[in-house]
């Protein structure tokens, strides 16, 4: 069976010893949720910055918030998104205005009310990246997680819809992100930021099966499903995890607050 590894290196310091992984290309999608702590450290790991249009204006109010110590307005030109796609219902329009002159790609996408922001956003960046570079995409998420459940349900049928792609929602307090069936995953714990409380969640079908390694309560061949058995409130014991599962899962990990 074909073997997937997941790592959390985008939650270390760009030049960290610990971040001597194979190149990547982050993707960095701001959504409108609050921005995580640890987003000027997303940016700087990204490639490319797409804001849904609700997102900009998080980007615009929040980022100073984070950067206290550096002048507003310095901080505002130098975050600038590559590109704001989306319905343009939720943007103010001073918002638009500053990236527009500062020459932020915007891309109105009104006349489709059938898909999410983050749909809008996940499609953008596969039309910019090459087909050879697509298994070395992992798309960042933020502001996915919090605010209306429906929101949130629709983020991560994103996942299930794009299940090809790599895509991590994350929030201050945790990430989450797929592993698709018929493979085997290892998950590299990033211990010095993430853990050790984990879940494994069925989505879209039951699971006949699922084993695991690495965790306090490994599952063994286990059946999960909604209304039976999810594996919520579980524990990290090491720095490899790995799971094998007949089904999608999705995989949710807290993160360390500094």
């Amino acid at each position: 069976m074909e073997s997937m590894s997941h790592s959390s290196t985008f939650l270390l310091p760009v030049f960290s010893p610990e971040n001597n992984r194979p190149s990547l290309t982050h993707v960095l999608v701001i959504l409108n949720q609050p921005l995580p702590r640890f987003a000027p450290l997303l940016w700087e790991h990204a490639q490319l910055r797409v804001c849904a249009d609700g997102g900009a204006n998080r980007l615009y109010d929040e980022m100073p918030l984070l950067l206290p110590h550096e002048d507003a307005s310095c901080v505002r030109s130098r975050y600038m998104p590559d590109a704001i796609k989306g319905d343009m219902d939720s943007i103010r329009s001073e918002v638009l205005d500053f990236y527009k002159v500062l020459g932020t790609n915007i891309i109105d996408e009104s006349q489709d009310q059938d898909t999410t922001d983050l749909h809008k956003c996940v499609e953008h960046i596969h039309d910019c990246t090459s087909d050879t570079d697509k298994s070395s995409l992992r798309i960042l998420v933020t502001g996915a997680l919090g605010g209306r459940f429906d929101h949130e349900i629709g983020n991560i049928n994103v996942l299930c819809r794009f299940s090809d792609t790599r895509i991590i929602l994350l929030s201050d307090d945790c990430l989450i992100h797929l592993l698709p069936m018929n493979y085997h995953h290892k998950i590299h714990i990033q211990s010095s930021v993430e853990g050790p409380h984990c879940g494994l969640i069925p989505i879209g079908m039951p699971s006949g099966s699922s084993t695991t390694t690495g965790l306090q309560w490994d599952l063994n061949d286990t059946e999960m499903k909604f209304g039976g058995l999810v594996s919520t409130s579980n524990i990290v014991k090491g720095d490899l995890v790995t799971v094998q599962s007949d089904s999608d899962l999705l995989w949710t990990i807290s993160i360390k607050k500094p």
